[in-house]
């Protein structure tokens, strides 16, 4: 018979009691998931402590698909120091050096001035908010304190071809259910 058709069959002959028993396995696998990431933000200080590099204007420091771990405290950002931020308007976090700091002497607030590695021209003032010259405390997600190379390319794999993600999340879901325990 091959491969779909014995699928099939297994699937033909799961009964009420291994659907539960898979529906609560795998809610329990996301429930896992989503407290590991709660815990995270809790320790790190940031919203979103794991990101991938998705250009190429962090090299050579950081390539395409590396993965970064961040952390926020409440000591003052440096220059030199890779940061992830938010642009007001923009949906997808950027990972760049601060290249100046401007610390404000009434307050603990600060601004910062950053720019890519890999972009000689100029600072990152062209990509920030229309009329917005600096970064403030609340565009800053995190700092970059560790990271794994590539590991994150299977990430911009299924987001620039969803037709990978469809396949792969499908042959999991598949080996899943016809997987006898």
């Amino acid at each position: 018979m091959g491969f779909i058709g014995d699928s099939i069959e297994s699937l033909k002959s799961i009964n009420v009691r291994q659907s539960i028993e898979l529906v609560i396995t795998l809610g329990m696998i996301v429930s896992s998931a989503l407290v590991i990431w709660k815990l995270l933000m809790c320790v790190t200080g940031c919203e979103s402590p794991v990101v991938v590099v998705l250009t190429e204007s962090m090299e050579p420091a950081f390539q395409r698909g590396d993965i970064l771990f961040l952390r926020m405290g409440e000591e003052p950002i440096r220059a030199g120091e890779i940061v992830v931020f938010n642009i007001d308007g923009r949906d997808i976090p950027i990972v760049h050096r601060v290249i100046k700091v401007h610390e404000r002497n009434d307050t603990a607030d600060f601004d910062v001035l950053t720019k890519g590695d890999n972009n000689r021209e100029a600072d990152d003032r062209g990509i920030y908010a229309p009329g917005q010259e600096w970064l403030q405390r609340h565009h800053i997600m995190g700092r970059a304190v560790g990271f794994l190379p590539y590991v994150g390319y299977l990430t911009i794999i299924m987001t620039e071809k969803l037709i990978i993600k469809y396949v792969l999340f499908g042959a999991l879901g598949l080996l899943a259910m016809t997987s006898k325990g």
